[in-house]
């Protein structure tokens, strides 16, 4: 089915794994639909609290969350077998198990570092993945970490191949306080930072007046 000509492209949310060191992209990962709603959550970074308290000087940006409820059906693709010989072996078992490479080691480190603790290395680094983007608009490009991933399935084929399912996800923001100023993820996360403060300088300012009162004593 084609849509009208003159209908504007839908532009949909994803997640970019960008090379750490580098910034080469590495996979973009694009949901099939975008969610309904998104819950961001804020909490701001103060000098706590107690006698010396200051909640007024902050100490770094605001610890950030976001959660999102996403679709992946594949029953379009059944209707043209031929066309998605894929999805009919396999169903959305590619999809999902691309998420949750989000969460888990490659299984090659796995073995490279099991080698290196059976030849005696003393002291192992962790592995490090690559940097995964949020991206929802030109506006919001944050660098996150995957910090929640449930998936419920809820409709199979006949080789018990999930056809249908809804994906939880939640991300922490990777702020300069969690990645540094000369991280790739550093630089994303300020760019982020400076389109907020950008969107804020355009936003209308208010009155006192509205507020019912007419100065602040």
């Amino acid at each position: 089915m084609t849509g009208f000509p003159n209908s504007p492209k839908l532009t949909k949310g994803g997640i970019v794994l960008v090379d750490a060191a580098t910034g080469q992209v590495q996979r973009v990962i694009t949901l099939q639909y975008n969610p309904d709603s998104l819950t961001r959550s804020l909490q701001a970074k103060t000098l706590g609290e107690g006698q010396h308290a200051q909640p007024l000087r902050l100490t770094g940006p605001a610890t950030e969350t976001i959660k999102l409820e996403a679709e992946i059906d594949a029953t379009d693709r059944l209707e043209f077998p031929d066309r998605n010989p894929q999805t009919v072996l396999h169903g959305i078992q590619p999809e999902l198990a691309v998420l949750e490479s989000l969460v888990h080691p490659q299984s090659s480190r796995l073995i490279a570092n099991n080698e290196l603790a059976n030849s005696g290395t003393l002291e192992i680094a962790p592995m490090e993945s690559p940097l995964p983007l949020f991206v929802w608009g030109t506006n919001r490009i944050v660098p996150v970490k995957v910090t929640e991933l449930s998936i419920t399935e809820e409709a199979f084929d006949t080789a018990l191949n999930p056809i249908r399912a809804k994906v939880s996800l939640g991300f922490q923001v990777l702020s300069v306080d969690d990645l540094g100023f000369d991280h790739k993820g550093g630089s994303v996360f300020l760019n982020y930072l400076q389109a907020k403060e950008e969107l804020a300088r355009q936003a209308r300012a208010g009155a006192l007046e509205t507020l019912g009162i007419g100065g602040i004593q």
